[in-house]
């Protein structure tokens, strides 16, 4: 297990469309499927990771919490399946009806919207305003496996909270940390070739 600390994306950076399929519907989710909501989360989350295992349950958590707001949410796994089965679709439809996720939980085979966000680890956090631009990416909370917080959302929850009410997100933003992304031999980004 590498532990990867997110890239911290430039605020600002309009967030990049996508078409995936959810694991559970079936349903292709793309940026148009929340268009007028004020708040777009989008998080990159996996199964078999143990900092993931450790934010489930406060994932499914927010996600009911915000569910009649005017936030959308989504999920995707971009792992490697071949050789993290663990994170294959039918697995994380699983995960994704065991936890009671109340957003779409998508899969990225090909790895392009993980790259085209710059997602590095499992979980990454990336909020957009109403103009689908970047006001938050980073941790969940302080929380960590093993460092005895609980799992609040409280970082998070503070970003999108302030984007529902026409408020500045606080610039003071903690990189999340967590298991790298496993890519795939031929897919590793070039902000983490070596």
């Amino acid at each position: 297990m590498a532990l990867t600390p997110s890239t911290m994306l430039a605020l600002g950076t309009p967030a990049p469309d996508f078409r995936l399929p959810d694991v559970v519907s079936g349903n292709t989710v793309s940026l148009a499927t929340f268009a007028g909501k004020k708040a777009l989360l989008a998080m990159f989350i996996c199964r078999h990771c143990p900092y993931v295992q450790h934010v489930k349950e406060g994932l499914a958590r927010l996600g009911r919490d915000y569910a009649k707001k005017d936030a959308g949410i989504v999920a995707i796994s971009a792992n490697d399946a071949a050789n993290y089965p663990e994170d294959a679709p039918d697995s994380l439809k699983a995960m994704a009806q065991d936890e009671g996720f109340a957003f779409p939980f998508c899969y990225d085979e090909r790895q392009e919207t993980a790259k085209a966000y710059t997602a590095a680890c499992t979980p990454d956090f990336f909020l957009f305003g109403p103009d689908r631009t970047l006001v938050y990416r980073g941790q969940l909370d302080d929380s960590r496996p093993g460092n005895g917080k609980p799992v609040t959302g409280r970082d998070l929850r503070a970003a999108i909270d302030a984007v529902l009410a026409g408020k500045p997100v606080s610039q003071d933003q903690k990189p999340s940390i967590g298991c790298n992304i496993k890519w795939k031999p031929t897919n590793e980004p070039a902000y983490f070739a070596r």
